[in-house]
């Protein structure tokens, strides 16, 4: 089956899709996910090169694209050095994902529908692409989340696979 031209994402609370939904202005998909650049590999030094990020992507209300925040709270061997301290790296994940959230006028957590979209930050792949999986598809039949690894396919109905 054809990859719809309006994906649907449902909120899941308390789960991957816990910062999602609608505002003022349009929709909003929040997340935390550590992701290394596109040629980045687990060889040695890895624990510097892979990064939590904070993202915040903006869509209209008809789906498109509007814009992402995109923002580094640092690395995987940062956190390992302070794991439980408040000013840890995932504590700044935290702290910085609660300021954009909040900034959001009319924020509702619910169900959104948006369009493939990319963005690459220092090197990293942020978006929703349509991809195919199925060996035996002649058509694209996917669509990616990226760096955060969520897929979805159908029936379209918002729910994912990891």
């Amino acid at each position: 089956m054809a990859v719809p031209d309006l994906i649907p994402i449902a909120h899941e609370p308390e789960y991957r899709t816990a910062t999602i939904g609608r505002y003022a202005e349009g929709q909003f998909f929040g997340s935390i996910t550590y992701a290394m650049a596109g040629d980045a590999d687990h060889g040695e030094g890895w624990e510097d090169r892979k990064r939590l990020f904070v993202v915040l992507h903006r869509f209209d209300f008809a789906g498109r694209h509007l814009e992402s925040d995109v923002w580094c709270a640092g690395t995987w061997r940062e956190q390992q050095r302070r794991p439980h301290s408040g000013t840890s790296v995932v504590a700044r994940a935290e702290a910085r994902m609660g300021e954009l959230l909040d900034a959001l006028p009319g924020r509702e957590y619910a169900d959104i529908s948006v369009r493939p979209f990319r963005v690459v930050v220092d090197g990293v792949l942020f978006g929703l692409v349509i991809e195919r999986h199925g060996e035996e598809e002649d058509e694209d039949d996917w669509a990616e989340l990226y760096p955060d690894r969520l897929g979805f396919c159908a029936p379209w109905d918002g729910e994912y696979s990891t």
